[in-house]
């Protein structure tokens, strides 16, 4: 059965906070191996493959049977680097995953895929949890977003959004919402979303996915109790090994 859902795992391992990041281990198994194993648990129609620009995470995936792909080292995004993949399997639908989320939940990537599926009017889709940790809404590495009564986004931010000015007697505050870097898109919106030039808002923010909002393009956001962890800097390491053992 030819595959319809291309997920691709975007590994690199030049990184300033931490070099060599993808084949670190985590209870002896590299990070993007347990990435790729995760990915490979959403099953059906998927094809799984990692694109990196490094021979040695080259080998490395091959080495435990997985899919790789070598692509440019120039890419100036892991989005990039994920359509050079898309340009050579002609799946109709494609998932970016961080190669740094080794707790990943494989159903919330079947969730987007089969929402991609079910209504063909959307062209890219991701992921979204409620705030429930009052830090998170003031930190600017936590990345907010609002959406609208049909599910899409209207705006993400480094900023908590929305800004609750007063609250209302006896009303309830809207929930933060914290967006998950996860992106399912078509094919054909894709190839034609990287030619299109960064735009004011995405350079303000520094948040790539505000291109599309800047053209018009709806985001579907789909709400989940999944919770993304993961791992900047070898100190993450040593906290995702103490969840695994719980």
């Amino acid at each position: 059965m030819r595959p319809r859902v291309l997920i691709v795992i975007p590994s690199r391992y030049a990184s300033t906070r931490f070099p060599g990041k993808p084949l670190a281990l985590i209870a002896g198994v590299s990070l993007i191996e347990r990435v790729h194993r995760l990915c490979s648990g959403v099953g059906g129609d998927s094809l799984v493959v990692v694109a990196t620009d490094d021979r040695r995470i080259e080998k490395h995936v091959r080495g435990f049977g997985g899919n790789v792909m070598m692509t440019r080292r120039d890419h100036p995004s892991g989005t990039d680097r994920v359509t050079e993949v898309a340009r050579k399997y002609p799946c109709p639908i494609v998932i970016n995953v961080q190669g740094d989320e080794p707790l990943l939940d494989p159903r919330v990537i079947r969730k987007l895929a089969d929402t991609m599926r079910h209504d063909p009017s959307i062209r890219m889709g991701t992921l979204c949890h409620a705030i429930t940790d009052a830090r998170d809404g003031k930190d600017p590495n936590v990345v907010k977003v609002v959406v609208n009564a049909q599910g899409n986004a209207l705006y993400f931010s480094r900023s908590p959004i929305p800004y609750v000015r007063e609250k209302q007697g006896g009303g309830k505050s809207p929930a933060l919402l914290r967006h998950i870097g996860i992106y399912a898109y078509r094919r054909d919106f894709l190839l034609q979303y990287v030619r299109w030039r960064q735009s004011p808002l995405e350079h303000a923010e520094k948040l790539e996915q505000l291109r599309a909002l800047e053209h018009g393009v709806a985001i579907r956001v789909l709400k989940t109790t999944y919770h993304a962890i993961g791992v900047d800097a070898p100190s993450d390491m040593r906290k995702v090994e103490k969840l695994l053992r719980w």
